[in-house]
């Protein structure tokens, strides 16, 4: 069984990964391009029996949707829909999602807190016949996935506790109709031209542990198959920095660590002492937040952090920014997006800001500074192999202004 998702995103991946056992994958049209996706799909039904595609949003919200990644692929669609309080209504809903376009297949509903046997009957009754009930989930906290303000909680904090979830749901699943799988579908290989060995020899250290893990998969697949070797460290528990060329603080939970991270000397003086020389680092969100002067963490604490960036961050409960957008970085464009529950202030002038996939506001700033290239934009490498393999070599890194380009 091989697992994808939808969209852009950090901690849905992580749960399906370790319910799959399988490292989970993005699938996105813009993001990545239907090359990119059609590729990723054949070579997983090469190995899989079964390929998952957990959707994002709604099904047709986003552009592209999920339900435009199932019609592009022939992929048949599994609605899940929260039922509670509904019965009749929800077999409705699903008629209306099923039949308001004509370009995709849907093979029937997952209904999800589901009352009792007589609620998921009433719903049973109420579909068409060319609409199944595949399968309903409990109204039940034993079953629920915990929760918190950028989403889920990271799975490596309470693995025990998602595997009795888990556990907890097989008896709802067993006996329903997803042993009923759809028709096969048949996946074409994708002529993919294979990224430089641009990276042959560079030593890059990213930054892993509780308080910075937002990180692809394919970010790091490509960064190896361009000859990189990738060199995990910790900010949170690590003394010093692996030796490498280049650095990369990913996105994360920073603010939850802050204190932790500000009373890591050590590593800050490591990492600053990295910074002044000159060297390639890319930080995103998380990271932008650790490379900052200062963190205010939800409590209204305020914590000194790596300095290598004017400016401070702040928390700011719900409100925050979430969205695609696209880098235009002195390398080159690289598709990305952005989902924060933060503000930065007193930062330097930006060398760009990010381009908005669906209006023309400027996006997130992205800043440089010395080596350093900072923004709240988490990027998805394989969209340019070449731009990010030359920002993490340094190739144009005293480049400070794009007004010109």
């Amino acid at each position: 069984m091989r697992v994808f998702k939808t969209g852009p995103d950090y901690l849905d991946p992580q749960v399906l990964e370790q319910a799959s056992g399988q490292p989970v994958e993005q699938l996105d049209l813009w993001m990545a391009g239907k090359a990119y996706c059609q590729q990723k799909l054949f070579e997983a039904a090469s190995v899989a029996d079964l390929i998952l595609i957990e959707g994002a949003m709604g099904m047709f919200d986003g552009d592209p949707s999920s339900a435009d990644l199932a019609a592009a692929f022939g992929v048949p669609i599994a609605i899940v829909m929260d039922v509670k309080g509904m019965a009749q209504t929800a077999a409705a809903v699903a008629v209306g999602l099923a039949n308001f376009r004509d370009d995709y297949e849907v093979a029937g509903l997952i209904a999800n807190n589901c009352g009792t046997e007589r609620h998921a009957q009433l719903i049973r009754d109420a579909l068409p016949s060319n609409l199944q009930l595949i399968a309903t989930l409990a109204r039940d906290e034993a079953v629920a996935l915990p929760e918190r303000h950028l989403g889920l909680v990271q799975p490596s904090e309470r693995r025990a506790e998602l595997e009795q979830c888990f556990d907890n749901g097989v008896p709802w699943i067993e006996g329903s109709r997803l042993t009923q799988l759809p028709a096969a579908v048949t996946f074409h290989d994708q002529a993919v031209v294979e990224p430089p060995p641009m990276l042959a020899g560079c030593r890059v250290g990213v930054a892993k542990d509780q308080a910075f893990s937002f990180i692809y998969d394919a970010n790091v697949r490509l960064l190896e198959a361009m000859g990189a070797s990738i060199h995990y460290f910790s900010p949170l528990n690590d003394s010093a920095i692996p030796d490498v060329d280049s650095l990369w603080l990913p996105g994360g939970y920073p603010e939850l660590h802050a204190a932790a991270l500000a009373s890591n000397l050590s590593m800050v003086e490591a990492i600053r002492d990295f910074h002044q020389q000159g060297k390639p680092i890319l930080a995103e969100c998380g990271g932008m937040l650790y490379s900052l002067e200062t963190l205010t963490d939800l409590t209204g604490e305020t914590y000194p952090m790596l300095a290598i960036l004017d400016g401070h961050g702040a928390m700011r409960g719900k409100r925050g920014c979430q969205g695609m957008q696209s880098a235009p970085l002195p390398e080159g464009e690289i598709r990305a997006h952005a989902h924060h529950r933060s503000r930065s202030h007193d930062t330097p002038k930006a060398i760009a800001h990010g381009r908005r996939q669906r209006h023309t506001a400027p996006g997130e700033a992205i800043y440089r500074s010395g080596g350093l290239t900072a923004s709240y934009l988490h990027l998805f490498f394989p969209s340019n192999p070449e731009a990010i393999a030359q920002l993490l070599l340094g190739i144009t890194h005293n480049i400070d202004s794009l007004e010109a380009i």
